[in-house]
């Protein structure tokens, strides 16, 4: 067999341990040769490949992004011309399967060429943890881990200056990042994109908060929005298969707060600091066990199926699902998540309380 492996989206914390853990489960087998996609359908497009032995895959398991490097712009779905394209370029290099490694955008478009007759091996990717089927993705620990230092550093600040801290995190229209993180980092209020917040409701906090002369720490998703407003939009990227950027809310919930707080209020974008550097030992760990199942699957022949794990309690065991089950879809919070709860119940404010 001759796989290919791309990593399409953006770049993740885990990315290498994966291309590292599929590449040498099919060489090892001896049934396989194995080539990189360059800068993911862009490259599966455009024919950009580089060959990947046992010596190209060696000593990246501790790098984050990707050797492969990836895109999130490149759309073969975009017409059925282009979607032609990826196919015969896929079948003029001899591909007999690709591994692709992503989020829900990479697995709707792998899910759409598949139905064009290429064979697929998804790999769910996303600091977000928003791919739909699987409990957790690599990449989010690190990010986790990130929001959280970020939220410990600025409690320091707004101890010593009585101040309100808001710290915006990644996460796009689920909220994952913020709710861990938040709860790691002794937020006192968690904002996400499934649970509209009353402006007035964190005015009453931090009023609240001020009279004790205790500062006042909030966690919000870039995906959060007040009740009735609107998401806060940092560009729109004309071309992308996923063109909406959000980002700035942490901006926008200041200038809400100030007027109302004798209090100074700071926002910090944490921004693609979320994204870089290398993935803690679980991401090492689940990321490898994503590329050897991916593997697996490709040498058993059980093709257009991504790989998931069906629990975040540890030592859960690996499984598959179809990737029309996958394709156009988001995981977010719920509401009774029992984290929300467990919050709830300590004192986290989610914004939402009742005037």
């Amino acid at each position: 067999m001759k796989v290919g492996i791309l990593t399409g989206g953006g770049d993740c914390p885990g990315l290498n341990a994966v291309i590292r853990a599929t590449a040498k489960s099919l060489l090892r087998h001896g049934r396989a040769e194995v080539i990189g996609i360059a800068d993911g359908f862009a490259g599966l497009m455009e024919g950009h490949t580089r060959a990947l032995d046992w010596a190209a895959v060696s000593g990246i398991l501790f790098s984050g992004g990707t050797i492969l490097g990836t895109s999130n712009r490149a759309d073969p779905l975009a017409s059925p011309a282009s979607a032609a394209h990826a196919c015969a370029t896929a079948r003029a290099l001899g591909l007999d399967a690709i591994v692709a490694i992503g989020g829900n955008g990479t697995m709707t478009i792998a899910n759409g060429l598949a139905a064009h007759g290429l064979k697929f091996v998804g790999v769910p990717k996303t600091i977000d943890n928003d791919i739909e089927g699987c409990a957790r993705s690599f990449g989010f620990d690190t990010a986790v881990a990130t929001a959280t230092r970020a939220l410990e550093q600025v409690q320091t600040t707004g101890q010593s200056h009585g101040r309100v801290m808001i710290v915006e995190t990644m996460g796009r229209y689920a909220g994952w990042i913020a709710l861990e993180a938040g709860i790691a980092g002794a937020a006192d209020a968690i904002l996400l994109p499934e649970i509209d917040f009353n402006p007035a409701a964190l005015v009453r906090l931090c009023q609240r908060r001020e009279r004790c002369r205790a500062h006042t720490v909030i966690c919000i998703a870039e995906g959060a929005k007040p009740a009735g407003g609107a998401l806060t939009i940092e560009r729109v990227i004309q071309g992308s298969p996923d063109p909406v950027r959000l980002g700035g809310v942490a901006h926008t919930l200041r200038a809400l707060l100030e007027p109302h707080l004798k209090s100074e209020v700071r926002a910090t974008v944490l921004g693609h600091v979320q994204r870089g550097g290398p993935p803690t030992p679980y991401d090492r760990i689940l990321a490898t066990q994503f590329g050897h199942q991916a593997a697996s699957l490709v040498l058993q022949g059980r093709f257009n199926r991504m790989v998931t794990l069906a629990s975040d309690t540890p030592g859960s065991a690996l499984g598959d699902i179809a990737l029309s089950e996958v394709a156009d879809r988001t995981r977010c919070v719920p509401p009774n998540h029992p984290l929300v709860i467990t919050a709830r119940e300590i004192g986290v404010s989610f914004g939402d309380e009742a005037d």
